[in-house]
């Protein structure tokens, strides 16, 4: 199980996950799953690790579910299937520490959501997109349906969902899906040095920050603004917020130590 899912040795605070099947394009089945979750899991309580790199081996970041095991799925084990993968991917989502999906080739199906489940993308130009699970006969199930709309909006989510058709690294960036196109080869490179930009900064914020937007954006304005004001507050608690403060007026680089 451990070989369909490559970790680094964590560098500058940075581990990258690299999925692990280039003969089946990374598609995701049960044991890569779980060995996701796992790392996810340890990542999430390790110290050591400060951010996460996400990518795969060979031509393709992901190219969604592995049909195989889709095809073996009934009405009982497919809700199972799908409520696992997105539990999985809300663990990414809310791991506290900054995430980047570095997407070269197919980035479908699953293997969207998954980069839509990390806190930020950044695509090839070569990089192509889709939720192509209607001509399989049925919907996204690991959280596509619901991220896709909330980051590009629900008109345009209903047409990629409900047409299955492909869509290129262009238009995810115009559409906010991609938040910097690269070209292949400097894909990881660039990836690597924007984590290494957020791993400087004060960790207890931004964990605050991924939380309160990804909890307050459901929320109505008003519960929302109560949440981002109490986080604040936590904030202003914290040595870190001692540290920022007092490298801004001695005009020095801060050192957070995230406490």
């Amino acid at each position: 199980m451990n070989d369909v899912v490559k970790i680094s040795a964590v560098e500058s605070g940075i581990l990258q996950i690299t999925l692990n099947r280039p003969e089946q394009l990374n598609a995701l089945n049960q044991a890569v799953l779980q060995r996701l979750s796992d790392i996810f899991q340890q990542a999430k309580h390790d110290r050591a690790v400060k951010a996460i790199l996400l990518t795969g081996e060979g031509k393709a970041f992901c190219a969604g579910a592995d049909i195989n095991q889709l095809a073996e799925l009934n009405g009982i084990n497919g809700l199972a299937f799908a409520r696992f993968g997105q539990s999985v991917f809300n663990t990414l989502e809310n791991l506290g520490k900054p995430s980047i999906a570095a997407v070269h080739g197919y980035a479908f199906g699953g293997g969207c959501e998954l980069a839509m489940a990390a806190t930020m993308r950044i695509a090839a130009n070569n990089a192509v997109f889709g939720q192509p699970e209607i001509k399989l006969g049925v919907i996204p199930g690991f959280g596509g349906t619901q991220r896709i709309s909330r980051l590009i909006g629900k008109g345009r989510a209903l047409e990629i969902c409900l047409t299955g058709r492909r869509f290129s690294a262009e238009e995810a960036f115009r559409w906010g899906l991609a938040n910097e196109l690269v070209a292949p080869e400097a894909l990881l490179e660039r990836a690597r040095t924007l984590l290494k930009e957020l791993v400087q900064l004060g960790p207890v914020a931004m964990q605050s920050i991924i939380d309160v937007i990804n909890q307050g954006y459901n929320l109505p304005l008003e519960q929302a603004l109560e949440l981002e004001a109490t986080h604040f507050g936590l904030c202003c608690t914290t040595a870190d917020k001692q540290e920022g403060v007092k490298a801004f007026l001695e005009k020095r680089a801060a050192t957070f130590k995230g406490n």
